[in-house]
């Protein structure tokens, strides 16, 4: 941007004049030192407006190319940069600082009106939808501070404190002028009013846009697209609107898009989210919650790493106190086409629903499930998920969709399948099947848990699966722990068990993506308390923090539940011991990865073929479907699941030798 100007000479405004442009007032306009009359044409000037140089060829959609200027435009109290491109503003731009290189062609208004905080500071009622919960979102709002703000409401100090570090925010960023920043693009669009552009924006098409901001960034542009309504609203770097969506007083997230006529008020959506076709109305969105189907909604709830099928339905409203009520659907879930679910309700982790649930269930302690209505009952099968190829599949695919590019990424996201929060579950479940098995008897049919019916052998094998997931889990953290290492006495085995933190043991919490020892979490929010933290840096160094020392926190849980189990200290393990872990979780890798490998095949079954091979005979069918979705020998999948259970196995015979060797040397 130029920061030196000088006003216009008389031959300057007189070519100005002949070439159709008038001004309330020629003083007050100031142009760059190499400012050339010939391009502007046919534009009035109010206000103070400061020009750039127009001097460069502008590239456009089709190969074509236009000189940078101004034309057919009303320009109020603007500075304007170079090689800007503004043409066929049918109303006007007003109290705008227009960066280099943008391009503004064939729109009704850009205006700012009084002082604006474009979209920072507005509170979004999230999850309860009479309020309660409100989050006041801002440029850099994370998963993690929201996830505080709307979920600790029993800390008001914290939740005053927090809010009061954006309240600060805001106003810093509150102006009478409005930012196009530069290389932006606003192109065929209607009304946008005190609206913050971020530099390299692309916006075209949109029907209105009021009181928000676009924080697009030069590694990773915003896309707003045709047809869009937004108000009171903040779109972070790499986010995409499009397709006639509608959002009020909405956060969205890194990576995240939404498209395909989606519907949203008063929900906030983190990073690499996806909302299509349907309605969300006061969700948090935690990252990766997908929705991609008509007929679709989401209210009133915590939703993280869902996947959301056609029909999708939840209720809020009782039709006696207004819609007071909220739902907690836990990380990796999933719900099948037409499931319900009668709020208040809580889901646990990477739980499958099926059907309709009027029942107010609570199975966050059940994990891996699947919750499935039978006879206007919600049954429960607990740990089935875990033999699910879906699941790895799933847990395999979020890092390889992280569409963030900003080198400043606002959430942290950890996208372990197993770790203390869900091995803590696992814990929980297996206590609470063993404790139903034990009270009602060895001849019930069905056990009740929180409002659903456990079938007893669906009990029997859930105990089984979470016994096996825990050894899985402690297994890997043993291996991890020990990798490449060698020992000379049974003292530097167990100095290498050694936990370097005592912050892990205990509860852990997921902060909408972020696993942390609740330890930890507390550390932080009494630090927002006393005001030790004083700065949304200083949060947000804090969030960083927990997420960079997680392996370290996981060991130390590991370390706690392993010395329970053993009954012993670790520094007191023996090479036994370790001999004995190791092959637990051979076995449960090996059982678990068969029960994958099983679950895989059905893909490839004869009923998987229905359909294939049309007009022929069985072997049309065989060829058609081969040709289309291969074999079960040569599909990537299994041949990752096959070359998992090689791989884990030698390393557990790695391991095993290595401590086979250090028991002879204490023998000598």
């Amino acid at each position: 941007m130029v920061t030196e100007f000088r006003p216009l000479s008389s031959e300057e405004i007189t070519k100005l004049t002949a070439q159709g442009c008038t001004c309330d007032d020629w003083s007050k306009v100031e142009v760059a030192e190499d400012f050339s009359p010939s391009k502007v044409r046919t534009t009035h000037f109010c206000g103070n407006i400061r020009l750039g140089v127009f001097e460069k060829e502008v590239p456009f959609f089709g190969s074509v190319t236009k000189p940078a200027g101004i034309s057919n435009a009303t320009i109020h109290n603007c500075t304007i940069g170079n090689n800007v491109y503004i043409n066929q503003v049918r109303n006007y731009i007003a109290n705008y600082v227009i960066e280099d290189d943008v391009i503004i062609d064939n729109i009704d208004l850009l205006a700012v009106e009084g002082e604006s905080s474009f979209g920072n500071g507005t509170e979004v009622a999230v999850v309860n939808e009479a309020g309660g919960r409100e989050i006041p979102i801002y440029d850099h709002l994370s998963a993690h501070t929201a996830y505080i703000i709307a979920f600790y409401r029993h800390l008001p100090k914290v939740i005053e404190n927090l809010k009061q570090m954006i309240a600060g925010y805001t106003a810093s960023v509150t102006s009478s002028m409005g930012l196009v920043a530069k290389a932006a693009q606003l192109i065929n669009c209607r009304i946008i009013k005190n609206v913050k552009i971020g530099p390299l924006s692309i916006i075209e098409g949109v029907n209105r846009l009021e009181n928000g901001s676009i924080n697009s960034c030069s590694e990773d542009p915003v896309y707003i697209g045709p047809g869009v309504f937004a108000e009171d609203f903040i779109c972070c770097s790499g986010s995409k609107v499009t397709d006639g969506t509608i959002i009020i007083k909405c956060f969205v997230g890194q990576g995240t898009e939404l498209a395909k006529q989606y519907s949203a008020e008063n929900s906030v959506f983190f990073a690499n989210c996806g909302g299509f076709h349907g309605e969300a109305c006061a969700i948090f969105a935690g990252p990766y919650t997908v929705t991609h189907h008509k007929s679709t909604l989401l209210i009133a709830g915590l939703f993280s790493f869902l996947n959301a099928g056609s029909g999708t339905n939840q209720s809020n409203h009782m039709y006696k106190l207004g819609p007071v009520h909220q739902g907690v659907v836990e990380r990796g879930s999933k719900t099948a086409s037409d499931s319900y679910m009668l709020w208040p309700a809580k889901v646990g982790a990477f739980t499958v629903v099926m059907g309709r649930h009027y029942r107010n269930s609570d199975t966050s302690d059940l994990p891996f499930s699947y919750l499935i209505e039978h006879e206007d009952e919600s049954n429960l099968i607990p740990g089935v998920n875990l033999r699910s190829v879906g699941t790895v599949r799933d847990a395999r695919k979020w890092p390889r969709r992280d569409k963030r590019k900003s080198p400043k990424q606002l959430d942290y996201i950890n996208f372990r399948l197993l770790s203390p929060y869900t091995i803590q579950k696992m814990l929980n479940g297996r206590r609470i099947l063993e404790k139903l098995k034990s009270t009602s008897g060895e001849n019930t049919e069905y056990y009740t848990y929180h409002n659903v019916r456990i079938k007893k052998p669906s009990l029997e094998r859930g105990i089984k699966f979470y016994q096996m997931g825990i050894d899985k889990f402690l297994g890997n953290c043993l291996i991890r722990r020990l990798e490449n290492l060698q020992f000379t006495n049974l003292d530097d085995l167990r100095s290498a068990l050694k936990p370097e933190s005592n912050i892990g043991p205990g509860k852990w919490v997921d902060l909408a993506g972020l696993f942390a020892p609740e330890k930890a979490v507390q550390k932080m929010l009494c630090d927002i308390e006393s005001g030790a933290i004083r700065t949304q840096d200083e949060v947000t160094e804090a969030f960083h923090s927990m997420h960079d020392k997680y392996e370290a926190y996981e060991w130390a849980w590991a370390v706690n539940i392993l010395q329970q189990s053993l009954s012993k200290m670790i520094d007191k393990i023996t090479v036994a011991d370790i001999i004995e872990l190791t092959k637990r979780w051979q076995k449960a890798i090996v059982e678990l990865d068969h029960t994958l490998y099983a679950d895989a095949k059905k893909e490839f079954a004869e009923t998987a073929q229905i359909g294939y091979g049309l007009d022929g005979d069985e072997a049309t069918r065989r060829g058609d479907f081969a040709a289309v979705r291969g074999t079960f020998e040569e599909d990537s999948f299994v041949y990752e699941i096959e070359q998992h259970i090689n791989n884990k196995t030698a390393i557990g015979d790695e391991l095993i030798s290595r401590m086979e060797s250090l028991r002879q040397q204490q023998l000598i």
